[in-house]
C-alpha cells in the first residue's frame, strides 16, 4: 500500500500553508506488524525527504513479526531532479534501510539504462531474472507516451527488477484515453513478464479482481490501512493466498 501521511488534516482556511507529510517510526511499526501488507511504499516524488525514508525503515526494524515487509520508495524523476542528484539520492536510500528504489517517468530507452546504472554504482545485489538471488528491488515506471512507443526496448534493458506502468499519469498525458493507457499497461506488464520481471499495478476494491486475474503480480492501494487490509482479504482467495 501507499504509506499514508500521519499528519491529521488541517481545517479549511483561507491562505492556509499546506503542511508536508509526516511519518514516523511509530507509523512504520505499526504498518509493519500487520501481516497482509507485503510491500509499503514511500511515495516521495513530489518532495523528497531522508527522514521519511530513515523513519520507515527504522520503524520497520523494531517491529516484532517473522516476516517483515519490503520498503520501496518512490523518488522524484530524472527529468526533475537531474542525473546527479538522482544517483546519489538511489544511493542514499539504499543506505538508510530501504529494501528498493521506484524510479518514475521514465522516458526513453536510453534513461532507463541510466537508472538501471544507478544501482550498479551504488553497490546494490539487484534482484534481476538474470539475479535471482539478489536483495535489493530496483524498479522502473513507464507513465508517458514516449516511453511506451519504446517500451519493448525498456524492457529488453538488463540490471533491474520491475517495469511498472503509471496507469493515472499515462491516462492524462493520452488526454484521457483511458481504454487506450489500459492496454498500454497490459502490453508493458506482457514485454516485462516476457523478460522475466514481473508488473505492478494500482488496484481498488473494483479492480482488484481484474488486476490479478489479468497477471499483475503486485498490486498498490490507497487509504488507511484498513481499507487496504479489506480489498486485500477479497483478493487473497482470487490469487490463491491464504
Amino acid at each position: 500500500m501507499f504509506v499514508p501521511s500521519e499528519r491529521p488534516p488541517a481545517p479549511p482556511a483561507t491562505g492556509a500553508t499546506r503542511l508536508p507529510p509526516l511519518y514516523t517510526e511509530a507509523g512504520a511499526k505499526a504498518l509493519a506488524e500487520n501481516p497482509l501488507l507485503d510491500y509499503l511504499f514511500l511515495n516521495l516524488e513530489g518532495a523528497y525527504d531522508a527522514n521519511a525514508v530513515r523513519a520507515m525503515a527504522s520503524g520497520i526494524k523494531l517491529s516484532n513479526v517473522a516476516t517483515r515487509p519490503t520498503l520501496l520508495v518512490r523518488i522524484p524523476t530524472i527529468e526533475d531532479a537531474g542525473v546527479d542528484v538522482t544517483r546519489a539520492r538511489v544511493k542514499e536510500v539504499l543506505s538508510l534501510g530501504a529494501d528498493g528504489v521506484v524510479i518514475p517517468h521514465v522516458r526513453s530507452t536510453a534513461e532507463a539504462r541510466t537508472a538501471a546504472a544507478f544501482f550498479t554504482e551504488a553497490g546494490a545485489n539487484v534482484w534481476s531474472p538474470a539475479n535471482p538471488k539478489g536483495t535489493v528491488i530496483a524498479m522502473l515506471m513507464v507513465e508517458d507516451k514516449g516511453a511506451i512507443a519504446e517500451v519493448a526496448d525498456i524492457a529488453a534493458v538488463k540490471g533491474y527488477s520491475l517495469l511498472s506502468c503509471g496507469i493515472g499519469s499515462l491516462t492524462r498525458d493520452m488526454g484521457g484515453d483511458a481504454p487506450g493507457a489500459e492496454a498500454a499497461c497490459q502490453r508493458t506488464r506482457d514485454l516485462g513478464a516476457k523478460a522475466g520481471m514481473p508488473s505492478m499495478m494500482t488496484a481498488t476494491a473494483g479492480t482488484n479482481k481484474d488486476r490479478i486475474e489479468n497477471g499483475y503480480r503486485g498490486l498498490l492501494l490507497s487509504g488507511t490501512a484498513d481499507q487496504a487490509t479489506a480489498i486485500i482479504r477479497t483478493g487473497r482467495p482470487i490469487a490463491k493466498r491464504p
